[in-house]
């Protein structure tokens, strides 16, 4: 178990919902909702992987991860850590151990999106800096509006069929 992170929010997928340019990704932590937009392949991975569908062949992010298996890594966290002119930036943590090296910590800058994918594939947590997340506008009722407008229920799971 990771240790106590005061200075992170741990948030969870609430939804995936397609919009006219791509997929809106909605990030919770049961108190308050925040969205950030992705391209419409890697909101499908995330979607995928969140219902457990396996593809035929790997996709990237799963190529991704099993080039990490191969080497003795894997990944332990991801972290979105600043938004600069609405763009969110984040932090994926890798993990390796193995025959040829110590334990080893390597620091990514990655999208939130493929971090997201990632995560959900090997069960990673997400998580936000405290100090940006207390900045960020709850947009709870702008999920509640999406979901209306699409037809889907509020609360529950995930929206993950409507990509």
């Amino acid at each position: 178990m990771l240790p106590l992170m005061p200075n992170l929010v741990r948030v969870e997928p609430v939804a995936l919902l397609p919009t006219q340019a791509g997929c809106a990704v909605f990030l919770g932590d049961g108190n308050k909702t925040i969205v950030f937009y992705i391209d419409p392949g890697v909101g499908a991975s995330i979607n995928a992987s969140l219902s457990s569908q396996l593809p035929a062949r790997p996709l990237t992010h799963d190529l991704f991860l099993l080039s990490l298996e191969a080497f003795g890594a894997k990944i332990s966290r991801a972290v979105i850590v600043r938004m600069e002119q609405e763009v969110y930036y984040a932090r994926l943590i890798v993990e390796a151990e193995n025959e040829i090296m110590e334990r080893k910590i390597v620091e990514l800058d990655a999208r939130p999106s493929d971090c997201l994918a990632l995560a959900v594939r090997c069960g990673a947590p997400f998580y936000v800096v405290r100090e940006l997340w207390d900045t960020l506008q709850d947009m709870s009722g702008v999920l509640d509006e999406m979901r209306k407008e699409s037809g889907t229920e509020e609360g529950g799971a995930p929206d993950l069929g409507i990509l």
